[in-house]
């Protein structure tokens, strides 16, 4: 098992050696405001591969916020990240603290690595040993609770072969729960909320956090809507000051534009939109789906203000130059698509004169 944990020394001294403008800095750690992502892909060997080497060559470009989760590939993105890492280190070309690993619990998963019908393996590994019994998992095969996210936790760690993790996302846990009410999800979240706390104290995570879909970006009045303040005062009441309630992920983009047009949440009594709050509450914010998972592309060749960069390269710079995001979290596992894409990593993010003036281009 790898020891140790991102840090700001370790951080710091990693951005150093790129172009040292593409970080933020955020709870003492200097992160890259390009992360990798690691959702799609077949669960075989063939992408195992894939997905690693993008692993290694994003790291070795200057990224070092790596995003994955349980059910990934069947639990075979989390291998693929760890098994990158192990290499990295054992050539001496980074160290642990350099790097910041997220990942995240909630959906019920099946094993890639094991050949078995994935109701089956649910009841063998999770029913018959009681982690999770009736009633536990919902419509939209997520669970949240103790048990099960203990369970989780622990192969996690396994499979990202880490003493600790980074960042622990709960995982589409209001959009994987449509039909429990908004006070019987905040009454659970509370118990995971201590439940991360406990697991803080052991350290086997150091953060945690929230990666959502829809409810940091519905309108107050829709059923999936979640006040960001009322989660931050959830954790506070636990956690104190020095809770580790620290981040949630949520979808934005040119087509996903509500994080930052939408003011839909209030922090102390003012409305305000999702990135505004965050940043107010002391929150960072990663986003996912920067390209629509391609479909964006063909969109944006067609508009000359992107003429100067690669479509992918401008789509990038927009999202990591908008003020409230600490990095756009890229999928991508080809050499192509990793080298295309992180050109953004050798030039500047816009300065807010250069955001707002491709803001007034964008919509006008």
């Amino acid at each position: 098992m790898i020891s140790g944990f991102a840090t700001s020394t370790g951080t710091k001294i990693f951005s150093e050696k790129f172009l040292t403008e593409n970080y933020n800095s955020f709870q003492n750690l200097t992160l890259s405001n390009v992360g990798i992502g690691t959702y799609l892909g077949e669960p075989d060997s063939q992408t195992d591969t894939l997905v690693k080497d993008a692993v290694k060559k994003s790291i070795l470009s200057g990224v070092n916020v790596i995003d994955t989760a349980i059910n990934y590939r069947a639990q075979k993105s989390e291998r693929s990240i760890g098994i990158a890492l192990s290499e990295l280190i054992d050539e001496n070309l980074i160290n642990r603290e350099d790097v910041f690993i997220c990942t995240k619990n909630g959906y019920v998963t099946n094993d890639g690595d094991i050949k078995e019908d994935f109701m089956q393996y649910v009841m063998r590994e999770l029913g018959q040993p009681g982690i999770v019994k009736e009633g536990d998992i919902s419509s939209g095969y997520h669970c949240m609770t103790i048990p099960y996210l203990q369970d989780q936790l622990e192969r996690s760690l396994n499979n990202l072969n880490l003493e600790c993790i980074d960042l622990m996302y709960l995982h589409n846990a209001v959009e994987g729960h449509p039909e429990m009410s908004k006070s019987q999800f905040l009454e659970n979240l509370k118990k995971v909320f201590e439940f991360y706390e406990e697991k803080r104290k052991e350290g086997k995570i150091r953060f945690y956090g929230l990666a959502t879909w829809e409810c940091f970006r519905a309108p107050s009045d829709n059923a999936m809507f979640l006040s960001l303040e009322d989660v931050v005062t959830l954790a506070q009441e636990i956690g104190g000051n020095n809770h580790g309630f620290r981040f949630i992920q949520l979808p934005f983009n040119l087509h996903f534009d509500q994080a930052m047009l939408l003011k839909n949440q209030t922090v102390d009594g003012t409305k305000k939109s999702i990135l505004d709050s965050a940043s107010e509450l002391g929150i960072g914010v990663f986003t996912s789906v920067p390209l629509m998972q391609g479909r964006l592309l063909e969109w944006a060749k067609s508009k000359p203000l992107f003429a100067t960069s690669s479509p992918s390269v401008g789509l990038l710079q927009f999202i990591r130059s908008t003020p409230g995001v600490l990095a756009p979290l890229i999928g991508q596992k080809s050499n192509t698509h990793v080298d295309e894409n992180l050109e953004v990593m050798k030039i500047s993010s816009l300065k807010q004169s250069e955001y707002d003036q491709f803001v007034k281009k964008l919509v006008s």
